[in-house]
């Protein structure tokens, strides 16, 4: 993971925006939708990197890389 990505996880208030590594959240949001968003926000403004979203279960359900970075594989789907 490159120093610019953040995790998107379960937080006892909703849902948390963390850097990798970090014990502290950088955001707390009410829903993983709003916590998505600001994570990939934080992200893009810092030139560019991974969101990686965890779900209910625990689990890494998903990974987006955030332009400028640099996506290996990018996907086919067009996700917003």
């Amino acid at each position: 993971m490159g120093k610019n990505d953040r995790y998107v996880v379960k937080h006892e208030d909703g849902w948390a925006v963390k850097k990798p590594g970090a014990e502290r959240a950088s955001s707390i949001h009410r829903t993983q939708h709003e916590a998505e968003q600001s994570a990939k926000n934080t992200v893009a403004n810092l030139g560019g990197g991974e969101v990686r979203i965890q779900g209910r279960d625990g689990q890494w359900r998903d990974s987006d890389t955030v332009s400028p970075g640099n996506d290996p594989c990018p996907p086919h789907d067009r996700k917003h």
